[in-house]
């Protein structure tokens, strides 16, 4: 029995279009994420992680270089999770409290957009981009190839995509188009509120 399993989507595949068609949501998790789940439980057979979270994996594996394989297939099937519930085809308005701790660390909503969408532009080759929570501030976060937020201590609050396969078939090489639009009219920010008032409760 896999010991790491592929998440349900949120919401239909056609939910997000036309920002991001069905056929790329299609092929981006029916491929590319659970293609990452079953490297997973391959490599974690015999390998003494079949009672761990995919969290645990990644910590135990983020600096062993004799992992490398299993730590980059569980730093790509987490930030997959995280980057489907970062999104949503009607994901409201930052509540009032993750909007006030916006206005203290980046200004205004729009400068925290527009910022989110330069460091998506700006990254070199693939990798993700992520908004996070970490000793009571927000950060815009860049992290390369299956890099995740996690091994560096940040809470992830929005997770963006930035590998060609997330926007290709419908952007092609146009990464600023992509984001530009999902950044304006996908983002969850219900969740992104909702993640950011659960970890001020445990603070």
């Amino acid at each position: 029995m896999p010991q790491i399993t592929l998440p349900p989507l949120p919401w239909a595949k056609d939910a997000l279009a036309p920002v991001i068609s069905a056929a790329t949501v299609d092929k981006h998790y029916e491929a590319h994420h659970a293609g990452y789940v079953k490297r997973i439980n391959t490599l974690i057979e015999g390998a003494g992680y079949a009672d761990s979270s995919l969290e645990e994996i990644l910590i135990a594996t983020a600096s062993d270089p004799e992992a490398r394989a299993l730590a980059n297939a569980a730093g790509q099937a987490w930030n997959h999770d995280r980057y489907w519930e970062s999104l949503s085809p009607d994901g409201g308005e930052p509540s009032a409290t993750l909007a006030a701790q916006i206005e203290t660390d980046f200004g205004a909503l729009i400068d925290l957009e527009d910022a989110l969408v330069a460091k998506g532009v700006g990254h070199f080759a693939s990798g993700w981009v992520s908004l996070t929570y970490k000793d009571g501030a927000l950060h815009l976060i860049e992290t390369h190839d299956a890099g995740t937020v996690l091994t560096q201590g940040h809470a992830p609050l929005l997770v963006l995509d930035v590998w060609e396969h997330a926007y290709y078939l419908d952007y092609q090489h146009d990464r600023e188009r992509h984001l530009r639009l999902v950044v304006d009219e996908l983002l969850d920010w219900r969740g992104a509120s909702a993640r950011f008032e659960a970890l001020q409760r445990r603070r």
